[in-house]
């Protein structure tokens, strides 16, 4: 391979064209958004944000809208009370280095947090099954929402939070950064343009489907409410530390690994929602499937399918399969005339032609988390959608719901991906378009 054409999506290139290209590649229509406590707000106005759920993904987000202009943190919440502490000094601590004076408050309930009328916006990092309660209740507070992957916990769920953020004009950003990243959006571009020719055939690994709860019970620490944490989630699940892993205050550490709550069946929808939020998205934005869907999934292991497969209206077809001995989180996309390799940490292709121009010394990825984050204050600022927004976080979470569906009943399923509705009556596997919530909680 020869030497990677370099120079040309420098990130100060990217934050002022990148966004618009990756909206102009034909997926993308910009809705303009009423809303009379924002009516385009101007650039130097200040922003104040509350944080919903203040775990790792969460600590992380912190720290890159917290240094954004114009930007205040004002809020945070949590069930566990160490991490409203931790959360408490870390935003003190920043302002106070800044010498900024800003009033920060955590709470426990979020209902505390949207009832503040000074907010204009929230981060929601909580576990996947409180993200359609909490961004619904968010719309009907008026808060404009940036709301982290997968977008719902069920298909259910998620065609009722697009009605939600429609009917009350609410901003929602989905936190797929990859969308942001400069490599991915090349990779997409290159695509939709016909350089690799007509698409045979799409590689997203991403991982397997959860497995059932088999965590040992133990003991709830005292400022965890634990009931709380499991909101409308059966209440038989009993506590384990690895779903809502400890902290420490003094000496200050943080989790040592993500809440193992994404992995089980009863709490989330492992690898398949957790990385399929990235990468099938990625997939569908680059094969013209954005607001769309599959109208068939087959699970691995149904007669001689190997692998998850999802096939589109268009004829191509998606499969949950590595293409690379590493098994690299990633996509691989082939077509008649060429193929193209993209996950975060590398770019290949069949011919020179098709890398993505970089300054020397440039990481490859560029743009990322940070104008990911930018994306959504700038697109609540213009009343825009966000390079993610609702619609498209939706088609991509129906997606990964799909895949564990047939992965749980072991047969194919036919999908109306228009209507979002099984195409054929299928009671078995509508029954799962949703869980029963317990005594209390309802949409």
């Amino acid at each position: 391979m020869t030497e990677k054409k370099k120079s040309s999506l420098s990130r100060r290139k990217f934050m002022g064209t990148g966004l618009l290209t990756a909206a102009g590649i034909g997926v993308l229509p910009q809705i303009s958004l009423g809303k009379e406590s924002f009516n385009k707000m101007e650039a130097n106005e200040v922003m104040r944000l509350g944080f919903i759920g203040l775990g790792r993904q969460s600590n992380g987000l912190l720290g890159s809208f917290i240094k954004l202009p114009n930007i205040e943190v004002v809020a945070g919440c949590d069930v566990y009370g160490d991490k409203q502490e931790r959360f408490l000094n870390r935003t003190n601590e920043y302002y106070k280095e800044k010498g900024k004076e800003v009033k920060v408050e955590v709470y426990e309930n979020y209902h505390d947090l949207l009832a503040r009328k000074d907010i204009d916006a929230v981060v929601i990092a909580s576990p996947d099954h409180w993200h359609a309660l909490m961004a619904i209740d968010a719309c009907k507070a008026g808060k404009d929402i940036y709301l982290e992957k997968p977008l719902t916990f069920t298909i259910k769920e998620g065609q009722e939070l697009v009605k939600a953020v429609r009917s009350n004009s609410i901003v929602l950003a989905r936190g797929s950064m990859q969308r942001s990243y400069d490599n991915f959006q090349h990779a997409v571009k290159m695509v939709q343009k016909g350089r690799i020719g007509k698409i045979k055939k799409v590689y997203a690994c991403v991982g397997g489907p959860p497995k059932p709860f088999d965590l040992p019970k133990e003991e709830i620490p005292e400022s965890l409410n634990w009931d709380m944490w499991l909101g409308p989630l059966a209440a038989d699940i009993h506590f384990n530390n690895d779903l809502n892993p400890p902290i420490s205050l003094n000496p200050p550490e943080n989790e040592k690994v993500w809440g193992a709550w994404r992995w089980y069946k009863e709490t989330g929808g492992g690898l398949t929602t957790d990385w399929g939020a990235h990468m099938f998205d990625i997939a569908q934005w680059a094969i013209g499937m954005d607001r769309n869907g599959p109208i068939e999934i087959i699970p691995a292991g149904y007669q001689d399918t190997e692998h998850l497969t999802f096939i589109y209206p268009n004829g191509v077809t998606v499969t949950e399969e590595p293409f690379d001995k590493k098994e690299t989180r990633g996509c691989k996309f082939v077509g008649e005339d060429g193929w193209i390799e993209v996950s975060r940490s590398h770019y290949e292709a069949s011919d020179d032609s098709l890398y993505p121009l970089i300054a020397e010394g440039e990481d490859l990825r560029g743009g990322g988390n940070t104008a990911h984050h930018i994306d959504f204050i700038e697109s609540v600022r213009r009343r825009k959608d966000p390079i993610a927004p609702v619609e498209i976080g939706h088609s991509t979470c129906t997606t990964c719901n799909l895949g564990n569906i047939a992965y749980d009943l072991g047969r194919p399923l036919k999908w109306d991906p228009v209507n979002e509705k099984f195409a054929v009556p299928d009671p078995e596997a509508e029954k799962q378009l949703h869980r029963a919530y317990r005594p209390g909680y309802r949409l």
